[in-house]
């Protein structure tokens, strides 16, 4: 699964920081796959990550199917409720910290995004956004396939050194394609390029999404983004209207308090550290930009963290 004992070499920025955990499955598994269930995982780590519960990364992605019981999992400080017949997907990058399993059950898919083949990769964009639904609901006419899916993938995981290992491996990656664009289309994730088919700006966004991770900290305006884009900030606003029905200030401005939630809680800066780091030049604005958002102050919010976290 992963390395419990050491984060990757990336997440090694600061003792204060929350881990990141790079893939490492068990010995003999083949490529960045690996597919177990979740009465399973948890008997194999009972002393890791949830007891007790401690915040995390990971450089992969979690997909769970619930089909019995219910499973609660927090996503970047909310937690959400997962039933059955419902699917969770943390992607790389997500602060997550795990529950106690109870009588969840289901299966449990880890993998690297470099599994995927680009031309399905592209596909699959809308959902493996980071800022793509945690909670996937999916249609009932395709839960039954999905689920079915699921487990196909679960017995050829487990069915190592019964087949030579490149039709293995070309069997996992081909069920894991399968279930996930079936997902993609049972749980109403628009297919990349829809709203806009033919006018480019499906594209812009994607790419100005991908901009705005690369650069929140430091570009804080549309026109930064459209400047770096090479477009106008009227094309740029438009696609960010038609993939999301928000604009780009909006979108810079949650991908900013999304980063300060994080650092204020689970990494335990201060505000003026944080307000410096997200580019503030004043600590009081960033004061104000929080608690607009957030209805307290950013430090009610730290408080207010130390006493519910591990």
């Amino acid at each position: 699964m992963v390395d419990k004992r050491h984060p990757s070499p990336s997440g090694q920025a600061g003792p204060a920081e929350v881990p990141l955990y790079g893939f490492q499955p068990p010995v003999g598994t083949p490529y960045g796959l690996e597919v177990s269930t979740v009465e399973d995982f948890f008997a194999q780590h009972d002393d890791w990550p949830w007891n007790p519960p401690r915040p995390g990364r990971a450089t992969f992605h979690y997909l769970i199917a619930v089909t019995e019981g219910e499973l609660q999992h927090d996503v970047d400080h909310v937690t959400r409720t997962v039933t059955p017949g419902q699917w969770l997907w943390v992607r790389p990058g997500h602060v997550q910290c795990w529950h106690p399993p109870g009588a969840a059950r289901g299966p449990f898919i880890l993998f690297e995004p470099d599994v995927l083949r680009p031309e399905i990769a592209r596909l699959l964009a809308p959902l493996t956004a980071h800022d793509a639904p945690a909670v996937l609901s999916p249609h009932p006419d395709d839960a039954a396939w999905l689920q079915q899916t699921a487990l196909q993938l679960l017995d050829e995981h487990r069915a190592l050194g019964r087949r030579p290992l490149d039709v293995h491996h070309a069997l996992r990656r081909n069920l894991l394609e399968s279930l996930l664009l079936r997902l993609a289309g049972a749980a109403g994730i628009t297919p990349a390029g829809a709203a806009t088919a033919g006018t480019g700006r499906g594209d812009t966004y994607g790419r100005f999404v991908d901009a705005l991770e690369l650069r929140f900290r430091e570009l804080h305006r549309a026109a930064d983004y459209a400047e770096l884009l090479g477009c106008s900030v009227r094309t740029l606003s438009r696609a960010a209207r038609e993939a999301t029905g928000k604009g780009v200030r909006e979108l810079i401005d949650e991908r900013r308090l999304l980063e300060a939630r994080r650092l204020l809680g689970d990494a335990r800066w201060d505000a003026r550290a944080v307000a410096a780091h997200l580019g503030f030049t004043d600590p009081a604005n960033f004061g104000r930009f929080f608690r607009d958002r957030t209805g307290i102050p950013p430090a009610a919010f730290a408080a207010r963290e130390d006493v519910t976290g591990p």
